[in-house]
């Protein structure tokens, strides 16, 4: 596109005409659909549809991850123009990528939210459309990782984080964002022996089998090793990847509920995840992003980063295979 014709566009998140290509608007304007992506509830033929959850009512510290999916999208326009570096595929360009809105719930009847939230992505799921949610409190990755498990069975979990999330919780109606993959272990949600965390620096006396390479292990062995020991863990499995954003130093996303010191920076976080192409990985999300936290925009922009790479890893097996 030339660049007196890319000046007049604007608005592609509801002009732009078929739902592949990069977008060349100005980043500081025009409505800001994750990566200027089509806004749309049609799925019939969708690849891939991005979600925002904006549900914050399970943190246990700060809240205001409710605004996460809105500043991730906002963060995302400055990805929209160029093919993600490091990758052999442009899941813009090669794929049909559409934001698909937010989850609707009744923020008064926070009961009925994790049933809405599991309908809202087995609804995206049914119509063979992959989906990649952005949050919201972590705990939103459990009513997604039910969705995913209905359609798919128990799948492997690659989990980024600073806290391992599984600390004992046999109530089925507490909503807690610390306690929810717990649950879905107990529940068969999740093939503990094929699952991995990575980048865990809290204490947790039960991890409930599920493997680990905590952070100081990270650094210890690198990039490289770290991913070799998720490829040898994961095999071809089936799997969802859940990063949360606190899994990065509070160096790179202040902007976090729960932040943690010692963690991965966005550099590993980045080369690890561009070295897992190839894994089978079926949903994916990203979540904990608090922007009201961080006056630089850093944790958002590492938001939206993640979120491509985790596209990227989608398309990737989509487009080679394993």
């Amino acid at each position: 596109m030339a660049l007196e014709d890319a000046a007049k566009v604007i608005d592609e998140a509801f002009t732009r005409e078929g739902h592949k290509g990069n977008s060349f608007e100005a980043t500081y304007a025009g409505a800001t659909s994750f990566l200027r992506r089509t806004y749309t509830k049609d799925l019939s033929d969708a690849d891939l549809a991005v979600t925002g959850i904006p549900f914050d009512c399970a943190v246990t510290n700060r809240p205001g991850t409710r605004l996460g999916p809105r500043a991730v999208r906002e963060a995302s326009a400055l990805q929209s123009p160029d093919a993600p570096y490091g990758w052999d595929v442009d899941p813009m360009v090669e794929f049909n990528v559409v934001d698909y809105g937010d989850v609707a719930f009744d923020h008064a009847k926070i009961w009925e939210f994790p049933k809405a939230l599991q309908n809202h992505i087995a609804g995206i799921l049914a119509t063979n459309t992959a989906c990649l949610s952005i949050g919201g409190d972590h705990y939103v990755s459990y009513p997604i990782l039910k969705a995913h498990a209905e359609k798919y069975g128990p799948l492997s979990l690659l989990h980024f984080d600073a806290h391992s999330d599984t600390w004992v919780d046999d109530d089925p109606d507490r909503i807690d964002h610390g306690t929810m993959f717990y649950k879905a272990v107990k529940e068969g949600l999740i093939d503990v022996e094929r699952s991995v965390q990575v980048g865990i620096r809290t204490s947790n006396p039960d991890n409930l089998g599920v493997p680990t390479i905590d952070a100081p292990e990270v650094h210890r062995i690198g990039p490289e090793a770290v991913v070799e020991k998720i490829k040898a863990i994961l095999g071809d499995h089936q799997t969802y990847l859940t990063f949360d954003i606190d899994c990065l130093d509070p160096a790179f996303a202040p902007g976090t509920g729960t932040p943690v010191w010692g963690g991965l920076s966005s550099g590993q976080a980045a080369a690890i995840l561009r070295g897992l192409a190839g894994i089978n990985v079926v949903g994916m999300d990203v979540v904990e992003v608090s922007p009201q936290y961080d006056v630089s925009g850093a944790t958002a922009i590492a938001g939206a980063h993640v979120a491509v790479e985790l596209m990227c890893l989608w398309a990737h097996r989509q487009k080679f295979g394993a």
